[in-house]
């Protein structure tokens, strides 16, 4: 199973993912209780920002490199009433979807992460958008009591995506250099390193193959967590803690991750 998933494909998880949120908000007893994991959020609340948010992605997929003017201006509110919401929330990602088909994966994009690993491309925007729909989905699942881990297939991306975009910077890293490896239980692994350069991650070899064991590098590891691509990416989203999975060598080294903030 590749950890990169192609452009089409990418569209079409993105419609899987939006449709599994619209179902919990069309099934859901109401739009007013709290989701556990947002806690600052009502349901109601996280459809707005999934709304709101997909039609924002698709003004500035539409704007190309330049940054997109407020797609707010003009835009219909988010509604209360349930069958009208979902019907908007359709609209939202049909929105993100068109622009991104109209662009194709290639073209120039304004992005929040620039000197990351992740090109400033549509493609890498809709990558991050199903990230952004699948853990919002997890949300609103586990707000009515029926979380349902992430597909694999999402979450095999996810965890790539995460240290590329949200991770990787050029900015010094303030404490004594050290690695920090991620092993999906599908049979991926990762290595972010953080040191005076920055934050980069790399592929690795899984746990267990010869070419993993020529290429541990254990005292460079400050630790390793181990778990379904789903918890990793859950984890590193702050939706479940650390005693759901399995974490080898020094944990704190994640509070220091947590609160790092890279000048760039």
């Amino acid at each position: 199973m590749t950890t990169t998933l192609a452009f089409p494909v990418l569209l079409r998880l993105i419609e899987e993912r939006s449709s599994a949120f619209r179902a919990v908000v069309a099934s859901a007893p109401s739009l007013d209780v709290q989701v556990p994991t947002c806690p600052e959020w009502t349901l109601f609340d996280l459809a707005e920002h999934i709304g709101d948010g997909r039609r924002a992605w698709a003004a500035t997929v539409a704007a190309g490199p330049a940054p997109a003017k407020s797609a707010a201006q003009g835009a219909p509110a988010a509604p209360r009433e349930r069958e009208a919401l979902t019907a908007w929330l359709a609209e939202s990602t049909r929105q993100l979807l068109d622009a991104l088909r109209e662009a194709g994966p290639d073209r120039g994009c304004w992005t929040w992460w620039g000197a990351s690993q992740s090109p400033r491309t549509c493609g890498a925007v809709a990558r991050h958008q199903l990230q952004q729909l699948a853990v919002h989905t997890y949300d609103a699942q586990i707000t009515v009591g029926a979380p349902e881990p992430l597909p694999a297939d999402v979450a095999l991306d996810g965890v790539e995506e995460f240290l590329y975009t949200c991770v990787a910077t050029p900015s010094a890293w303030p404490h004594k250099p050290t690695a920090f490896d991620f092993h999906a239980a599908e049979g991926h692994s990762w290595r972010l390193t953080v040191d005076g350069d920055g934050a980069r991650s790399t592929r690795i070899p899984a746990p267990g193959t010869t070419s993993a064991a020529a290429d541990e590098g254990p005292d460079a590891v400050g630790v390793s967590v181990r778990g379904t691509a789903s918890e990793l990416v859950l984890f590193v989203y702050d939706r479940i803690t650390a005693d759901s999975l399995r974490i080898e060598g020094d944990a704190g080294l994640f509070d220091l991750l947590r609160a790092w903030e890279p000048e760039e």
